[in-house]
């Protein structure tokens, strides 16, 4: 078993400075640095946390790191605290969630809620070359990240119209049930959600693709043509393993389609290709390139920033969904 503190790990990709990426995060402003996504990526993927199992012990360090993402950056929580307890997982199990008002008088009364999953399957039963913590950096302490820095962004700049709901749901790994019970609880409140947008392993490139991210039920909605008119490229496209393995319905984008039917969409730069340590103790920080996390980060924030912000609705199911 690997023992690779928090800190050994974040020195030594500093000291390093080097990334696997073919892609240059320089022709792309800089909202989110490398060094960040790093230290966030450190912290989530280190053995002292077993593998952020759903209500671990080890999870409450997780928690707390998480909690400070909002509170360092000013960001209130949406309840009474930023823990949303789940109240269909046996153990103590906590959704984390910030909230950022918008700034426009009528449009601050709709939301966006925008998320990622920090929890992971912990141990497995077969060790790998002595190891047997299955750190989950591509699934999904890579989106946890890029969800992290979004929320500086917006904290920072405060340039969002609509409401944002900032979420690392817990439990995904056991059944989206950290999704499942955020989605319910917010539908019985009559929240007038927009759009959910969900990040998922978003750790590696994909290779010989023409886009940068696909999007899981890309026919469902217009998101995907909205994103890349924003984005002024083709930014996100479908790869049919994504229809293949049913992956609409396997993130925790898919309890807010179902509960709200509103446009509830992944992005994700994991093709069945590129990444062979699914679930597997190798999913390991060394694994991750940091050049293509932050470049995802970068690229979405200013489309995201758009999308929040459109005057009206743009965005909208299609009429066969």
């Amino acid at each position: 078993m690997k023992k690779i503190s928090y800190l050994l790990v974040l020195l030594s990709f500093v000291a390093c400075k080097t990334t696997k990426s073919s892609s240059s995060v320089d022709q792309v402003f800089q909202y989110a640095k490398p060094t960040d996504v790093a230290s966030t990526l450190a912290f989530l993927t280190t053995d002292e946390n077993m593998g952020r199992e759903a209500g671990s012990k080890e999870m409450q360090k997780v928690v707390t790191y998480l909690e400070d993402v909002f509170k360092k950056n000013g960001v209130k929580p949406y309840f009474t605290s930023y823990k949303d307890t789940l109240t269909n997982f046996e153990r103590p199990t906590y959704n984390i969630v910030g909230f950022i008002e918008g700034n426009d008088l009528k449009l601050k009364n709709q939301f966006v809620i925008i998320g990622a999953h920090y929890d992971h399957i912990g141990k497995v039963k077969n060790a790998v070359n002595g190891d047997d913590i299955a750190n989950g950096a591509n699934d999904n302490a890579s989106g946890t990240t890029a969800v992290a820095e979004v929320v500086k962004y917006f904290a920072a700049n405060r340039t969002n119209k609509r409401s944002l709901l900032f979420v690392f749901f817990s439990a995904e790994e056991k059944g989206l049930l950290g999704s499942k019970h955020l989605a319910a609880k917010l539908k019985k409140q009559e929240l007038d959600l927009y759009f959910m947008f969900n990040y998922e392993m978003i750790g590696v490139p994909m290779v010989n693709k023409d886009m940068l991210l696909y999007i899981t039920g890309f026919g469902k909605s217009n998101m995907a043509a909205k994103m890349n008119e924003y984005a002024g490229e083709k930014l996100i496209g479908y790869i049919p393993v994504e229809t293949k393995y049913g992956l609409f319905r396997a993130s925790d984008n898919y309890p807010f389609y179902y509960e709200f039917e509103v446009p509830s969409q992944t992005v994700s730069t994991f093709d069945f290709e590129n990444f062979e340590y699914y679930h597997q103790p190798d999913d390991e920080f060394d694994k991750m390139d940091i050049a293509h996390i932050t470049n995802v980060v970068n690229k979405t924030i200013p489309i995201l920033e758009k999308m929040i912000n459109a005057s009206t609705k743009e965005i909208k199911l299609n009429e066969t969904k």
